[in-house]
């Protein structure tokens, strides 16, 4: 009886931690409302932040992968209301380049290799490595 509950116990917790590694990360944020009144210091403050992004080697090169031009694009930028220059300066703040959830992925090897050796334990079993 001991032993299938055992059993049962380790599987259950086998599939709980699978799935618990595999659900992505969710993040949350403030959303700004639609009725801010930007300033026009905010928008050249924006209009900087977007050309600084702009001048990025990564970013010119894919636009020009799009067919755009740097008139073209500044074209683009003059006929935006305030609104849009500063939605997509905030855009801008929350893009991650180039990090991985290397972190998450060491935690999640870890945890289930202690509870690989836990449940070894708790069961009376010994794994013996030898070369």
């Amino acid at each position: 009886m001991k032993k299938s509950l055992t059993r049962y116990i380790s599987w259950y917790l086998m599939v709980a931690m699978f799935i618990i590694g595999i659900a992505p990360r969710a993040d949350a944020g403030l959303v700004p409302s639609e009725l801010m009144i930007v300033s026009q210091i905010d928008r050249t403050a924006d209009f900087e932040k977007i050309q600084k992004v702009l001048e990025m080697k990564m970013v010119g090169d894919r636009l020009e992968k799009f067919g755009l031009t740097k008139d073209e694009i500044q074209k683009k930028l003059t006929t935006l209301s305030d609104q849009q220059i500063h939605g997509l300066a905030l855009r801008i703040d929350d893009l991650k380049v180039g990090k991985d959830d290397v972190v998450g992925a060491v935690v999640v090897i870890l945890v289930v290799a202690i509870l690989v050796v836990l449940l070894l334990q708790l069961s009376g079993r010994r794994v013996i490595v030898t070369r």
